[in-house]
């Protein structure tokens, strides 16, 4: 060693003395523990050139160049070190590394390291990486022997394209997990996440969210407060009434699973989707599954569709309710009319299913049957297999009825085969009735308006005089049998083509001039309000 290398050495290792553990006048290190006896001492094994000196009864051994050194299965290397063999510690300059015999690695430009309990202080510029992921920050308090470090004056981690960082942070190396505290922001091509605190680990690239979090993606905001997502697989577990905010929707639920790679969710528990394009919709259910693929939905576990309007919304019940795009449809379906939009405006490419036991419920019609198909494309609801549909007092079954809507609300039905409408006059035990093979029926504002009946029509209305008293039962048959109503109530009636009719007076009616073939009145099974529809019949 040259006299001016020399000199430069000791004036280091001079102001080291004075300093102490101090590299920093406002950052204080603890002072060293009692020698453990048991400890393993620190072992010198090469350097460039080295110093023996002994000062109040301490010896130091002043090492210098490409130095390293050893304790048990530890390394450490620097440009220069000054090992205090009496209490075997020691402080080193430029170009630190510690290697723990394993993947983990630490760097820095300054280290006070206390060999019996194996703690390591880095300043400056201070890098750990683990063969994954990659941790700076300035300062860092690293314990070797259980591979723990901690940094309280703003860290970052990066693994690949993701950038963690934090005001404080623990880094456990068997596990490879950092749990970051304070200002959390991660960000990556397609996340970015801002929370309090968050554990994350390098290796599986899971995150763990433990205080409120807010992960956005695109148009995507998603809000939690316990749940986890994989930055790697895309997979994400939310819990404690988590919410996902898009640009065309909001979902609510007590459980998410999100599997972003494949554009699939699953929402369990009180789950609640708010659609916020023109269809305007919410689905409520138990269990909703969704694919944003497909833009598809199955709804399971007391499902609920709201067709929203503005004073009158329309209430779906099912055992099972999906919504898809039309244009995905494999199977055909039967045309009800030309459709009222183009499908080249997504939001009517569009259809819901309804299966088993639906109900339909809004202020001005209700509706039963058992299973429904609901086309955007040309607005019409398919009532299948065993409808009824119930309008103020009117009564309406049939084989199967096509419901037109307009602006979400009634516009027309459409009955085939085996076609009954009935009507009951007031509180009486009374009910004007037709019948045919094929009914129309036309609503405005959600009132009947008109009726019309075709194919061997039939019907049975009550005369009333001036006082509304009944006087007669008029049982007529004809081709084409029309009604028009007001206020829910028939004001006129029109055969046409081969009528045959007469008028019986009501005192001398039997029962069977009362009803026609088929009557029966559903008045039991029809939902009273929108909580009825939720109760099991």
């Amino acid at each position: 060693m040259t006299k001016r290398g020399f000199i430069i050495l000791i004036s280091i290792f001079s102001s080291t003395l004075f300093l102490g553990l101090n590299t920093n006048a406002q950052d204080v290190l603890p002072a060293p523990p009692a020698v453990d006896s048991n400890s393993k001492l620190i072992e010198f094994l090469s350097a460039e050139s080295y110093n023996v000196k002994k000062m109040d009864s301490i010896d130091y051994l002043i090492l210098v160049g490409h130095v390293k050194i050893r304790q048990g299965k530890t390394l450490l290397f620097g440009d220069s070190l000054i090992l205090n063999t009496t209490k075997n510690t020691l402080e080193g300059f430029g170009h630190i590394h510690i290697n723990d015999a394993d993947s983990v690695n630490t760097y820095s430009d300054y280290l006070k390291y206390l060999g019996n309990t194996k703690k390591a202080y880095l300043r400056k510029n201070v890098k750990l990486t683990d063969g994954k992921g990659v941790l700076t920050t300035d300062s860092l308090d690293y314990d070797v022997s259980v591979k723990i470090g901690y940094f309280k004056k703003g860290g970052t981690l990066v693994r690949n394209k993701t950038k963690l960082k934090s005001v404080e942070g623990y880094y456990y190396g068997v596990t490879r997990d950092v749990i970051f505290r304070k200002k959390v922001e991660v960000t990556d091509p397609e996340n970015n996440i801002y929370t309090d605190t968050l554990e994350y680990n390098t290796y599986s690239q899971l995150s763990n969210f433990i205080s409120p979090t807010k992960i956005i993606s695109g148009s995507r905001i998603i809000r939690t407060r316990n749940g986890n997502y994989n930055l790697g697989t895309k997979k994400g577990y939310l819990y404690e009434r988590s919410s996902i905010d898009d640009s065309t929707y909001t979902f609510i639920a007590d459980e998410m699973a999100i599997n972003d790679s494949l554009g699939l969710g699953e929402f369990r528990g009180n789950a609640v989707y708010k659609s916020k394009d023109t269809v305007g919709f919410d689905l409520l259910a138990n269990n909703i599954k969704t694919d944003k693929r497909k833009s598809a939905l199955l709804a399971t576990e007391l499902p609920m569709l709201l067709i929203k309007q503005k004073s009158d919304t329309m209430y779906i019940l099912a055992d099972t309710l999906y919504s898809g795009k039309i244009s995905d449809l494999k199977r055909p379906f039967p045309k009800a009319r030309d459709s009222v939009g183009k499908l080249t405006d997504s939001t009517l490419d569009k259809y819901f299913e309804a299966f088993h036991h639906v109900q339909i419920y809004s202020d001005s019609l209700q509706a039963k049957c058992d299973s429904l198909f609901y086309s955007l494309s040309d607005s019409t609801i398919r009532l299948i297999s065993t409808p009824i549909v119930w309008a103020n007092n009117n009564q309406i079954t049939g084989d199967t009825i096509y419901m037109y809507v307009k602006n979400k609300k009634p516009e027309q039905l459409l009955v085939f085969d085996n076609a009954i409408a009935i009507n009951k006059i007031d509180s009486s035990d009374y009910f004007n009735q037709m019948r045919g093979i094929r009914l129309n029926a036309w609503f405005e504002e959600g009132e009947i308006i008109k009726m019309r009946c075709k194919g061997n029509a039939e019907n049975i209305y009550f005369a009333l005089d001036n006082d509304k008293k009944f006087i007669g039962v008029n049982h007529s048959n004809a081709q084409i049998i029309e009604i028009t109503f007001k206020d829910s109530q028939p004001t006129k009636v029109v055969l046409r083509n081969q009528l045959t009719g007469k008028m019986i007076p009501i005192g001398q009616a039997s029962p069977t001039d009362l009803k026609i073939k088929g009557f029966k009145w559903f008045e039991q099974l029809r939902p009273k309000n929108k909580f009825d529809i939720l109760s099991p019949k």
